[in-house]
């Protein structure tokens, strides 16, 4: 009975786990693998529910100025100047630097915190559990203070 519990408990972590990291690349990609895409600075002019939209100035001069959008956020307020990385084929653009690579991680950083309490009541590990909870502490709070 006890190698199913902690099997089955296993695959729930796994699956969370899993969820959050698939649900962070999807933008931490264009951040962590910034190297032959456009960066630049972005200037907000105005904020939907959903998207932030604004000029767009890239760094190479090469590059177009143009309107980018970007996810709506809490700490993008309309004359807001941030820096960004360009999705490549689209006008959709991702913040850069630490507050970007956080706050694109912040997916995964929940799904540790998920999935400590299973960790550590569903497969007897409270040493592993504590670690996971911390790393995802870590990473929503470095996401906080550093956007």
């Amino acid at each position: 009975m006890t190698l199913a519990r902690n099997a089955a408990m296993a695959l729930v972590v796994l699956l969370l786990l899993v969820a959050g990291a698939w649900s962070s690349w999807g933008t931490a990609q264009h951040v962590l693998l910034a190297k032959g895409r456009e960066h630049g600075t972005l200037t907000v002019t105005g904020c939907t529910e959903e998207t932030c939209s604004g000029r767009y100035v890239p760094d190479d001069p090469a590059s177009r100025l143009r309107a980018v959008t970007i996810a709506h956020s809490v700490a993008a307020e309309k004359g807001d100047t941030l820096p960004v990385v360009v999705k490549p084929g689209t006008q959709e653009a991702v913040r850069a630097g630490w507050g970007g690579g956080l706050h694109a991680w912040l997916p995964l950083g929940g799904a540790l915190l998920l999935a400590a309490p299973l960790i550590g009541g569903g497969m007897r590990l409270p040493r592993t559990a504590w670690s996971a909870a911390g790393a995802g502490a870590a990473v929503l709070l470095g996401a906080f203070f550093a956007l």
